[in-house]
């Protein structure tokens, strides 16, 4: 909150000078512009910025815990669903060696006539 005062307190500043500036008899629109722009908005902007920075690296820390915590429960899941499925029988799936059965040749050797 405090930060929001100082934002506001030193924008208002700028203003003035701004409204000096361009109201002067020497002075012009285009100056009070950049002095708007170069005073005001160009510094606060920087020290908005930097003085966010501990609550975006809070946030960014926040969703990696998060997603690694979803990673552990879909995982926890996913082991649970694969024991359930192991405990029961099999199924038959229509295809050789699922059943534990020794596998049948497909051609039958063939033997010399005598």
């Amino acid at each position: 909150m405090f930060i929001h005062l100082v934002v506001i307190g030193w924008l208002y500043v700028v203003v003035m000078m701004a409204v000096a500036e361009a109201t002067n008899t020497t002075g012009t629109v285009l100056g009070a512009i950049f002095t708007f722009l170069l005073y005001g908005l160009a510094p606060v902007a920087l020290v908005v910025y930097l003085m966010g920075t501990p609550g975006r690296r809070r946030a960014i820390k926040q969703r990696e815990a998060d997603a690694q915590e979803a990673a552990r429960r879909a995982a926890a899941e996913a082991t649970k669903a694969t024991e359930a499925t192991a405990a029961k029988e099999p199924e038959d799936s229509g295809l050789p060696d699922q059943r534990g059965e020794a596998p049948a040749d497909a051609v039958p050797p063939v033997r010399k006539e005598t």
